[in-house]
């Protein structure tokens, strides 16, 4: 996979960050086209989105993607790579030893240069929504920033979800989206304040 590289200072970009954490590793193609679905559309790579690192642990068949954008362009480069793994990746089969929720598992959001975390809380309820209308079965629980106005932290939705121990989650009512369904699980979107604190 080609890397586009970027200079915010040069170009006087504002830039954020998002740790795409998917439930597939061991198919290393299905990765890379997700990471590839985020740079951009029919083979045109956007300028101003780059995808730094894709980290896989086959045991865990999770791979956590970073995708850095422009906040203009970051919600859009997620949603892309968003819908592609929703169409690769199939709950109902996924193995692996990590306690994963969905296909799209975490969407944690991180400012970087020149944005502010309410900033990147409108870019993850924005997703949120785009999610839900783009892929039937698709639920979203939100916290942080993203989730208002309570701003729940991750380990309360943890704790509220289940996130170590359920896997039935029928019963479970999202912030956005009907019920998860088997294919998609769910996906938990989020705005962190600091830089990369995984």
């Amino acid at each position: 996979m080609k890397k586009i590289s970027m200079s915010s200072s040069r170009l006087g970009l504002r830039l954020a960050a998002c740790l795409l954490n998917i439930s597939e590793a061991r198919r290393k193609h299905i990765v890379e086209n997700i990471a590839n679905a985020a740079l951009g559309k029919n083979g045109q790579k956007h300028p101003e989105v780059s995808v730094l690192n894709i980290f896989s642990d086959q045991n865990y068949n999770r791979s956590v993607i970073t995708i850095v954008a422009s906040i203009d362009e970051l919600g859009n480069s997620i949603l892309a790579a968003c819908l592609e793994a929703f169409q690769s990746i199939d709950m109902q089969i996924q193995e692996g030893i990590h306690p994963c929720l969905g296909a799209v598992d975490l969407i944690p959001i991180y400012p970087l240069t020149d944005v502010g975390v309410e900033e990147c809380g409108a870019v993850a309820r924005s997703l949120a929504e785009n999610l839900v209308r783009h892929v039937p079965g698709c639920s979203v629980f939100l916290f942080g920033e993203a989730d208002l106005p309570e701003k729940r932290t991750l380990v309360q939705r943890r704790k509220q979800l289940g996130w170590f121990t359920r896997r039935d989650f029928s019963a479970l009512e999202p912030d956005l989206g009907t019920a998860p369904a088997r294919r998609c699980g769910l996906t938990v979107g989020m705005v962190q304040d600091e830089n990369f604190n995984v």
